[in-house]
């Protein structure tokens, strides 16, 4: 197997953390097949070694791991800097599924799945993730005391920086790209995630913990509104005075 240490092809070192020898030779060949430089790990303290050692593009990580789970593993990879991380589950439970994507997975795969999705997903994060915004919505954007710049992908809220994972800044900048206008839950996933396709609980989790970063009453949200039966916008009138300021830099476009 190559160590990641090696020359990695164009598409991007994975690391694959799974106890299942059976599953992890078989994600990594396939991952290898597609194109992608990979390293194995089998439990969470071996993992984190190797994210130490040199951080990888995207991590495929197993929940259910010996000594520490995912969910763990996940955290303590987020305290060391942003990484797109893909979970996998052998259970279908909504809850596990949910509380991944709380942890800050961009994406889970229940087993038993296909190898050929799985690089699919792998490919669908990775672009996501290494996406350049078009030259006219790549400036800074603002609204209601929130701050974001596209390019260094930074966010603040009245001044203090925001710890957001790829998926929830991305939805961010969405929004701001977008002030006042209602979109569903199939349209920011087709939008933010690139999908055609999904459990729409996904857009659902990352609204609320987006909000628990954003607004000063996540119970009570003033900026991410709820438009019940139809989906979610950027107020307008929260906080408004730099609301033309947003407009503006949204490509030019008033809403």
């Amino acid at each position: 197997m190559d160590a990641m240490e090696n020359t990695p092809p164009a598409r991007g070192r994975i690391l694959v953390v799974d106890d299942d020898p059976t599953v992890a030779e078989v994600v990594v060949g396939y991952l290898h097949r597609a194109g992608y430089a990979v390293e194995q790990a089998d439990d969470g303290p071996a993992a984190l070694g190797l994210f130490a050692g040199r951080r990888p593009d995207l991590v495929v990580l197993d929940l259910m791991l010996p000594a520490m789970d995912g969910f763990e593993v996940c955290r303590r990879m987020r305290e060391r800097g942003p990484v797109p991380v893909i979970m996998l589950t052998a259970r279908g439970d909504e809850e596990d599924r949910i509380l991944g994507l709380e942890t800050g997975a961009d994406d889970y795969v229940t087993k038993p799945f296909s190898p050929r999705e799985l690089v699919l997903r792998v490919d669908s994060v990775l672009r996501r993730a290494r996406a350049v915004a078009p030259v006219d919505e790549a400036g800074p954007l603002s609204w209601g005391g929130l701050s974001l710049d596209p390019v260094a992908r930074r966010a603040h809220r009245d001044g203090r920086g925001l710890a957001l994972t790829l998926r929830e800044f991305d939805l961010l900048a969405f929004f701001l790209r977008h002030p006042g206008k209602v979109f569903g839950r199939e349209e920011l996933m087709r939008e933010v995630w690139g999908w055609d396709f999904g459990d729409l609980s996904t857009v659902t989790v990352h609204i609320r913990r987006l909000r628990g970063k954003v607004e000063e009453d996540p119970a009570r949200p003033r900026l991410i509104r709820t438009v019940w039966g139809v989906g979610y916008r950027l107020d307008l009138d929260a906080d408004g005075p730099d609301a033309g300021a947003a407009a503006g830099r949204a490509g030019g476009r008033s809403r």
